[in-house]
């Protein structure tokens, strides 16, 4: 008895259970049942039309330094993280063999200027001679050949010499941009060669930097439409959450064509970044100004539902019951949206409550207060 009874007692539970979830379902639908809602009331407004993308911090200069002649790294004179100049001392490579073979270049010069001074003069001397027949034209011409041999020994040598100099020049590493300079990859006391991949250090100027980042193809002419008419486009640079503004910039250019395999096209910002919130290697969310939606119909973000025809809101009518309405966004901007689709001014949209509405549903009305946006947010935290 104990097994039927407990099968019964299932069975009872089942059929109670369905005739509540029945009857709640009948209940919503019923005319006379009042749904609570929040509402607030459709607005005109100037609207900013941003385009919104991910970017990449990049900098605006970028170098990976590295040597241009073998040998031992005698000295490095700059810190990690240092910020440096153009043409600033950074590093020394030892020059003791380039300075011998530069001495060596030189004396190499003197003889072979001393030999084509010497050969000029015998060059002199035979002309003479062999205008009062007292040499032949054979000994002219070797003594002409030798001079221009040793003519090509001094141009030799003095390429010779130039290129010792630079070999002298490049053991003294010095900045060629102005920027940062990262983590040293070398120490000193290393012998250190061209062939390195890694190079010394890489020094970075992020101070401009610049963003990149990339707007869908449909996007593009009215971007290039703006930069044509000369506007300034002002670019914004969020954090990770978009709750934090951390700089604003220009739009610098735009790539000159498209990725077929996304279909987007890519974009430089460039920031100032006087208090270095922008980063190399860092993402952000970027927002773009392109214009100014004027006299748009502007709701609240939450009042647009998502349906499987597209967007729509809740519209509530003079007897407290609801319609739906399609609505196309065009533009957003924090927690508000301008939209199209045959709203009126200050008719109520329903920003919450909505989960529980269908077409024709009975409400009861609150205008939405600060209250219930401060609990709304708090509510998606």
């Amino acid at each position: 008895m104990g097994k039927i009874g407990l099968v019964v007692a299932v069975i009872v539970l089942v059929i109670m259970t369905r005739l509540y979830f029945v009857a709640s379902a009948s209940d919503l639908s019923h005319p006379s049942i009042s749904i609570p809602v929040v509402t607030a009331a459709v607005q005109t407004k100037n609207m900013p039309i941003y385009l919104s993308a991910l970017g990449t911090v990049t900098p605006t200069d970028t170098v990976t330094v590295k040597t241009q002649i073998n040998g031992q790294l005698i000295k490095v004179l700059f810190e990690e993280g240092q910020t440096v100049k153009t043409g600033e001392l950074l590093a020394e490579i030892d020059s003791r063999s380039e300075e011998a073979q530069l001495a060596q270049f030189e004396g190499q010069l003197a003889r072979d200027l001393a030999l084509l001074a010497n050969a000029r003069i015998d060059l002199e001397r035979y002309k003479k001679l062999y205008s009062q027949d007292a040499v032949s034209q054979q000994t002219l011409d070797t003594q002409i050949s030798l001079v221009n041999q040793y003519e090509g020994a001094v141009a030799s040598d003095r390429g010779q010499l130039e290129n010792a100099k630079v070999n002298l020049i490049y053991c003294r590493i010095r900045s060629p941009i102005s920027g940062r300079v990262g983590l040293r990859q070398v120490d000193p006391g290393n012998f250190v060669q061209t062939t390195d991949p890694n190079g010394l250090f890489v020094i970075n100027t992020i101070q401009p930097i610049t963003v990149i980042f990339s707007i869908p193809e449909d996007d593009l002419p009215a971007v290039i439409k703006k930069v044509v008419a000369g506007n300034i486009l002002n670019v914004e640079a969020y954090d990770r959450a978009q709750n934090k503004l951390l700089a604003t910039g220009k739009l610098l250019t735009f790539d000159n064509q498209i990725d077929p395999t996304t279909g987007t096209v890519k974009l430089k910002a460039q920031f100032i970044n006087d208090n270095m919130d922008l980063f190399p290697k860092q993402f952000v969310n970027v927002r773009l100004f392109l214009d100014i939606l004027r006299d748009a119909l502007v709701i609240p973000a939450s009042a647009v539902q998502r349906g499987k025809s597209g967007n729509f809101v809740y519209v509530v009518n003079a007897d407290q019951t609801v319609n739906v309405k399609p609505v196309t966004i065009r533009s957003t901007n924090g927690d508000s949206v301008a939209v199209d689709g045959g709203l009126l001014v200050n008719q109520l949209v329903i920003v919450e409550g909505a989960d529980k509405l269908r077409e024709g549903t009975k409400v009861t009305a609150v205008p939405v207060s600060a209250n219930n946006i401060s609990a709304q947010k708090n509510e998606s935290l």
